[in-house]
């Protein structure tokens, strides 16, 4: 996918801070939350995503950890769909 596709979908349903499944290419599918930090401008333009996964989300909620999460690239994406 693209970034402004992964943009328009993450802030256009008002989901940027709701978890989303996010399904790749080559891999199987990821549940976690998009976050945002200082760095957000800059990865987004290379297509790059800082995600918390679902196993790590309530801790990183509490902490803030940037260590909680995974940077992934947006051209493995396929699709990102709601969470149930």
């Amino acid at each position: 996918m693209t970034n402004e596709a992964i943009i328009k979908q993450i802030e256009g349903k008002n989901l940027a801070d709701k978890m989303l499944n996010i399904h790749f290419k080559q891999r199987n599918t990821v549940t976690g939350l998009f976050i945002r930090t200082s760095d957000f401008d800059e990865l987004k333009s290379k297509n790059l995503w800082r995600i918390v996964t679902k196993l790590h989300v309530d801790e990183w909620r509490k902490t803030k950890d940037i260590n909680l999460c995974r940077i992934f690239n947006g051209t493995e994406f396929t699709r990102l769909s709601e969470v149930d």
